[in-house]
C-alpha cells in the first residue's frame, strides 16, 4: 500500500518513456490523399486516427516517404510501420505483417486512347495478357519503383525483358509516369485505376483520355496490409494492430474505398468485401 503511494508521487519526467514508432505514408489515393480537394479523406487516413488512438502506450510519428525509401527504413530495423503494403513471400522475409486491413481493386494496365491498336495484339476480350505484352519487347511500361503489384504481378515484373520497365522513384512517381505516357515516352503505365484516374486528374489529364484493362491472371480484389519492421517491437506493434483490426466498423471503413469506383463496381465490391472480412472473422 506504502509503495502504491510512493509510485503515484513519482513526478511525469521520471516516468518510463514510451517507445517511438514511426508511421510511413505516401500519396496513395483513395487511401492516404495528400493534396487537393479530397485531401485526407482516404481510407487509410481515416483508419490512423483508430489506430493511434488505440495504441496509446507509444508515440506516433507520421512521415511522407516514397515506396523505395519507405522499404529501406522497414528494412533498417528501426521501429517503423507502413499502413499501405501488399504482402508478398520476399517481404515477408524482412517485414512483420498484419492481417488484411481492407481491400482495393486489382492493379490493371493503363494506356492512352489513340495507343489501343498496339495493345490489340495482347487483349483477351477485357482483359490484356501482360506476360505476352512483356515478353514481345515492343512497348515500355511505367511502374513504381519498389512497389509491389501483388505476388502474380510481381512474378512477371521480375520476368520482364531488360528495357521494358521504366520504374520511377520519386515521390509523385505514378503523377510523373502519366506524364512520360502522355509525351510519348512510354506506352502503357501498371497501377491501381482508382489511383491512376486521380493522378491523372491532378495533372489536367481526362479519364476519356485513358483506358484501363484488368490484367488476365489477376483476381478482382487484393488485400492491404500493416507491415512492421521485423523486430521485437514490431511484432509486438502487429499483434496490438491486430486485435485493433478485428474490431473494425466495417460498415463505416469499406464505403470510403467503395466510393472511389465505378457504379457498376460499386455494389460487387461492397458484397465481395463485407464477405471476405466475414469468413476472416471466423479463422
Amino acid at each position: 500500500m506504502i509503495l502504491g503511494l510512493l509510485s503515484g508521487l513519482i513526478p511525469p519526467a521520471l516516468a518510463q518513456p514510451k517507445e517511438h514508432l514511426i508511421w510511413l505514408l505516401r500519396d496513395l489515393p483513395p487511401l492516404t490523399i495528400f493534396e487537393g480537394p479530397k485531401k485526407g479523406l482516404g481510407v487509410i487516413d481515416q483508419l490512423m486516427p483508430r489506430l493511434i488512438t488505440g495504441m496509446p502506450q507509444y508515440e506516433h510519428t507520421l512521415i511522407r516517404v516514397n515506396r523505395a525509401r519507405g522499404m529501406q527504413m522497414l528494412h533498417e530495423g528501426s521501429f517503423t510501420c507502413d499502413p499501405s503494403l501488399i504482402w508478398s513471400k520476399e517481404r515477408e522475409q524482412s517485414i512483420a505483417f498484419s492481417i488484411p486491413a481492407y481491400r482495393m481493386v486489382s492493379n490493371g494496365l493503363v494506356i492512352r486512347h489513340e495507343d489501343r491498336s498496339m495493345l490489340a495484339p495482347f487483349l483477351f476480350g477485357d482483359e490484356v495478357d501482360l506476360a505476352a505484352l512483356l515478353a514481345s519487347g515492343r512497348q515500355k511500361v511505367g511502374v513504381v519503383a519498389e512497389r509491389s503489384y501483388g505476388q502474380f504481378l510481381d512474378t512477371l515484373l521480375q520476368q520482364a525483358p531488360p528495357g521494358v520497365l521504366t520504374p520511377h522513384y520519386g515521390n509523385d512517381a505514378l503523377g510523373s509516369l502519366l506524364q512520360m505516357q502522355r509525351l510519348g515516352r512510354l506506352q502503357a503505365v501498371l497501377g491501381y485505376w482508382p489511383e491512376i484516374r486521380y493522378q491523372a486528374r491532378q495533372g489536367n489529364i481526362a479519364d476519356e483520355q485513358l483506358e484501363f484493362y484488368p490484367v488476365k491472371g489477376t483476381g478482382k480484389y487484393l488485400s492491404g496490409y500493416i507491415g512492421c519492421s521485423n523486430t521485437p517491437q514490431g511484432r509486438q506493434a502487429i499483434s496490438e494492430i491486430n486485435q485493433l483490426l478485428r474490431a473494425l466498423p466495417r460498415e463505416q471503413l469499406d464505403p470510403l474505398y467503395a466510393d472511389w469506383l465505378d457504379p457498376q463496381r460499386r455494389t460487387d465490391y461492397l458484397e465481395e468485401t463485407r464477405a471476405f472480412f466475414e469468413r476472416q472473422a471466423t479463422q
